[in-house]
């Protein structure tokens, strides 16, 4: 989860490959008019998000071992998820600064979301704090790093959530 251009599809597709899980692309669940209005540089409201968060949360719901790469930009929005999902769920905060957001985001090449919306997501992120099932990872660093660090995590929110099922 993050703003667009911190690279979720990047580690999410790389942690699906290593654990050998399924790969949603989040972006490609848009319904057409989100993505018209994303491409014409209109931010999206809760209105135009929420039949799309639904249909992933249904993905998540109806699949084990599946990675999705989602915004997920307010806490309602993950929420959503983990009302849905019917089994423990953990996120990856994929965190950078607007400087390395916005570099990446015009360097990107075939992508409906224009640099111009930055800012507006940036402006709807509701920072996960104090979500027991969020870990941050920093942007700031080659991606092999990230999914590293990543891994890692996860290994240790999966031996958190076993031990507290017991």
């Amino acid at each position: 989860m993050g703003v667009s251009g911190c690279g979720k599809t990047s580690v999410g597709k790389l942690i699906a490959s290593y654990l050998g899980h399924r790969f949603i692309e989040g972006d490609s669940r848009h319904p057409a008019a989100n993505v018209e209005k994303m491409t014409a540089g209109v931010a999206l409201s809760d209105d135009d998000r929420w039949p799309w968060l639904e249909t992933l949360a249904a993905e998540l719901a109806a699949a084990d071992d599946t990675v999705i790469s989602c915004s997920a930009l307010k806490k309602s929005y993950r929420d959503l998820f983990r009302d849905r999902a019917g089994k423990p769920i953990t996120f990856m905060f994929l965190q950078g600064t607007r400087t390395t957001l916005a570099s990446r985001m015009n360097s990107r090449k075939g992508h409906y979301m224009p640099p111009s919306l930055l800012d507006s997501q940036l402006a709807t992120l509701e920072l996960p704090t104090r979500e027991v099932d969020v870990v941050t990872i920093e942007i700031d660093q080659p991606l092999e790093r990230i999914v590293s660090l990543a891994m890692t995590k996860l290994a240790f929110m999966a031996t958190r959530q076993r031990m507290q099922s017991r």
